[in-house]
């Protein structure tokens, strides 16, 4: 219709490079955890007062919505490698949380994904600086062909200069000292109001960054400690009986079992997953990895696919990763019907102090949404 009345048709990426252009700014990449870094970030510096300006792909709780416009000098925006348009976008700071082979209908083969991201953090200026979650392989030898950038690195291991130590949760929070290699300083006993060693990597990202603009320390501690998180990550839609309900966005295997491994981390009781899977395409590309992802839940159950549009594949169906999963050694998983088969299903199998952990990109957040109400 635009292009009937003669308007141009701009696409996301475009716009937002042409945004950018105007301002200083801080784009995270990387195939999981883009969404809640992006909101780390923008806390953080909300936080140092430097007002930002803020572009994101999921809903930011603080705001309500997933821009925000401020007054101040930098921008935060989530860069999105699906379709390879990140690199328009013109970073000053560039972060990079994980690689892994997704998307690869635009990219075609891992090494072509491999060099977006070289390229991504190779169109940093010689003052920006690139940083880097080199807990995960594919990071770590990206971080090795950076040669003439500034690099910070980040995670859990021994080498990174933003390194998380004494990680321990104690009722749905992490407690944490964060080591700041590179300056011989330490931030002790940093809070993080959720579970999940994914969410700290992600906070060590935005210290990172927020260190690199000269943010103090109780300006860092007040805003971790104060995060709201992001819609549809592991959030907790209610609580019925001392059973928690979580939604999540999940539709990745790598997702899904960081999200588990955090529901474990969050509760003493049984973790009940269910997924609705989303995308045939997804299902049988990945169908191996969806058969031993779920390992941290107790019970697992399957919903029918969402198809997203796509036409059905043979072996990708709902009993076929059930069928799966039993064979992979999964000792409780099962098949749901449908919708109301939810609410049987966890009057059946929970008990106070269970969590159950509603995972997908489809229509499942509905299903999440809807179950306290029907369990009451």
């Amino acid at each position: 219709h635009a292009r009937k009345v003669g308007l141009p048709v701009v696409r996301r990426a475009e716009m937002l490079g042409e945004l950018m252009r105007l301002k200083s700014n801080v784009a995270i990449a990387g195939t999981h955890g883009k969404t809640t870094t992006t909101t780390m970030v923008a806390t953080l510096l909300d936080a140092g007062a430097l007002d930002p300006t803020v572009i994101n792909g999921g809903i930011i709780h603080a705001y309500g919505s997933n821009a925000r416009l401020g007054q101040g000098e930098w921008m935060v925006v989530e860069a999105d490698e699906s379709d390879g348009s990140f690199n328009r976008l013109p970073a000053t700071i560039a972060v990079v949380t994980n690689i892994d082979p997704e998307h690869m209908e635009h990219w075609g083969d891992f090494d072509r994904l491999r060099q977006g991201f070289l390229d991504f953090v190779s169109n940093i200026p010689f003052y920006g600086v690139a940083v880097c979650c080199t807990d995960h392989p594919e990071v770590q030898s990206l971080v090795g062909k950076i040669s003439d950038r500034r690099v910070v690195t980040y995670g859990f291991n021994a080498q990174a200069d933003v390194r998380a130590i004494n990680l321990s949760y104690k009722g749905g929070a992490a407690q944490f000292d964060v080591a700041l290699q590179a300056e011989g300083r330490i931030f002790k006993n940093c809070r993080l109001p959720m579970t999940g060693d994914h969410n700290v990597s992600n906070a060590l990202a935005a210290v990172a960054v927020a260190r690199h603009l000269g943010m103090k320390e109780d300006e860092i501690r007040d805003a971790l400690a104060n995060f709201k998180g992001v819609n549809r990550r592991f959030t907790k839609v209610g609580e019925v009986d001392g059973i928690t309900i979580i939604d999540d966005y999940g539709h990745h295997p790598v997702e899904i079992a960081a999200v588990l491994r955090a529901a474990r981390q969050a509760s003493d009781g049984r973790v009940i997953a269910v997924h609705q899977p989303h995308r045939f395409t997804r299902l049988s590309n990945l169908f191996e990895d969806f058969c031993t992802c779920f390992n941290d839940a107790d019970v697992v159950a399957i919903a029918e696919v969402y198809s997203a549009g796509e036409a059905p594949i043979t072996g990708a169906s709902r009993d076929d990763l059930v069928k799966g999963l039993i064979q992979h050694g999964h000792r409780h998983a099962l098949a749901l019907e449908n919708e109301d088969d939810l609410a049987k299903l966890v009057r059946d199998h929970a008990k106070s102090g269970d969590i159950v952990v509603c995972l997908g990109a489809g229509t499942i957040s509905a299903w999440a949404n809807d179950l306290p109400s029907k369990l009451m």
